[in-house]
């Protein structure tokens, strides 16, 4: 297979002028002068480029085995898989996938290879012929790093770099890699390092001679008599202070989670109704998020840009508020370490009242990501949320792809976050697909009670509204509670007060 480094792009979600937009592409205002009103996602755009690797530069030794320097410093690397099940095409798709990752990672791709198996090498990944021809791949080629487009088992990754000589990752580490790069919360932040040191503790035993040194004696910081002996391996202490700090993570992010509770709780108290974005990786779902509410949140042609969740206020025509839930993007083979370690954050998916299902209608295999993202839904028991698939980006897709995707998914809206095409149309949608309030009440509001007006405006439906000289009568679909505070005044305008 050829390099993978001429692989389709889709368009950029964010311009390159952070003063740009959809509708001032020029980033300039109405007079012709630089816009300097720049939101929150800017800024962390603007962060996240502001510090680039210098190819070349790096003295590090190649010959360093320590678990404590094995760290995910990606560079120029090859990517490899196996191709067991399917056809080319999708095999094809799988390593243009992983090459986005790899350069989303920071690093080089240089080459990739597929190879054609009933199943994995339970040695070696892709055999011993095969590993050994990869290796004069990566020396010619002048890698440092090999990727493997799948999940490898410690002896897999142990045997495989023996052969080639080099750092080899998985699939699994290269998106724990750039959930780590990408993280920025408290709460982000400690779900990425549980999910990175579960999959730490069990590939811990291949990763350098050195884990086999037993510590006793002096070594044990000279404790003298009673602390002579065999004492524990490096390989023992390192196992036992992941598991503790893996217990102290789950206790954080625990509390964490109560916190976010009690906010959901309280919405759902008020019965506020709550729509939840969530997709495949990079298919516009900040986008669409920062056109629906003016969130502002950071939007970037990257795998897994945004990772930690933002709750936005929308309110729809007829005057009803709900919220707008931004999530972590989905992706094939997600790791089931970053399922359980976010799920307290995904909860927010499966306690919603509606699930807008973002597709990337220019990918070149939207029915693999509707697949993938509906694979974790089930993961997190969301299945039963009413789901609406929105395929965005329908300016990259050509008529032809459009009317393949409209005979896939019929029902589904097809909407464009940089131009605006549908966005009224998906705004309708969620107006008619949220919980309306369950009754409908006729009453005379004195002039007085403005408080009571307006709390039927954002709690309610206003059907009508007639201002009178006895007050306001309105007629409005609202809740119970609402309704029974409404029970004490009257229904009808008085004789000679209209």
């Amino acid at each position: 297979m050829e390099a993978m480094t001429a692989y389709p792009q889709n368009y950029p979600d964010f311009p390159a002028d952070p003063d740009a937009s959809a509708a001032d592409p020029t980033g300039t205002g109405a007079d012709g002068t630089d816009d300097l009103d720049y939101t929150l996602g800017d800024y962390d755009l603007s962060e996240r480029a502001a510090l680039r690797r210098v190819a070349g530069l790096s003295t590090e030794l190649t010959d360093i085995t320590e678990v404590e320097y094995r760290q995910l410093r990606l560079e120029r690397v090859v990517l490899v898989g196996v191709w067991t099940t399917g056809t080319l095409t999708e095999a094809e798709n799988s390593m243009r996938e992983l090459a986005r990752l790899a350069e989303t990672a920071g690093s080089e791709v240089l080459d990739g290879l597929i190879q054609r198996r009933d199943r994995p090498d339970p040695a070696t990944y892709i055999g011993s012929g095969k590993a050994k021809e990869l290796r004069d791949i990566v020396a010619a080629s002048g890698a440092d790093t090999v990727i493997c487009d799948g999940e490898l088992a410690p002896g897999q990754l142990r045997q495989l770099e023996q052969v080639v000589k080099v750092k080899v990752v998985d699939r699994t580490a290269l998106i724990l890699d750039i959930f780590a790069q990408h993280a920025r919360s408290r709460e982000g932040k400690a779900q990425v390092e549980l999910a990175q040191l579960q999959y730490l503790v069990p590939r811990l035993r291949g990763w350098g001679e050195s884990l086999s040194r037993q510590v006793g004696g002096r070594a044990a910081g000279g404790v003298g008599i009673g602390g002579r002996g065999p004492g524990e391996t490096k390989l023992e202490i390192d196992r036992r202070r992941i598991t503790a700090r893996m217990a102290k993570l789950r206790k954080e992010i625990s509390g964490m989670k109560t916190a976010r509770d009690v906010k959901r709780a309280r919405r759902s108290n008020n019965e506020v109704p709550s729509v939840v974005l969530a997709g495949y990786t990079n298919a516009g779902k900040s986008s669409l998020l920062n056109r629906l509410t003016g969130a502002g949140v950071l939007v970037e042609n990257a795998l897994f840009a945004t990772l930690d969740p933002t709750v936005r206020r929308a309110e729809t025509a007829d005057g009803r508020v709900y919220t707008l839930s931004d999530t972590v993007g989905f992706v094939r083979h997600l790791p089931h370490q970053l399922v359980e370690a976010f799920r307290s954050t995904l909860e927010e998916v499966g306690s919603a009242d509606l699930i807008l299902h973002v597709v990337d209608a220019a990918d070149e295999d939207p029915e693999a990501q509707i697949r993938a993202v509906r694979e974790v839904l089930a993961d997190i028991d969301a299945l039963n949320v009413p789901e609406q698939i929105v395929f965005n980006k329908v300016d990259a897709a050509d008529a032809e792809t459009q009317l393949r995707l409209r005979s896939l998914v019929p029902d589904a809206l097809f909407v464009s976050a940089r131009t605006g095409a549908g966005l009224a149309e998906l705004a309708a949608l969620v107006e008619s697909r949220l919980p309306r309030p369950e009754r409908e009440v006729l009453v005379l509001l004195p002039y007085t009670r403005g408080d009571l007006v307006a709390r039927i405006h954002s709690e309610g439906e206003v059907l009508s509204e007639e201002h009178t000289g006895a007050g306001t009568l309105i007629r409005a679909r609202v809740r119970s509670e609402l309704a029974a505070v409404l029970d004490g005044f009257p229904t009808a305008v008085p004789a000679g007060n209209r």
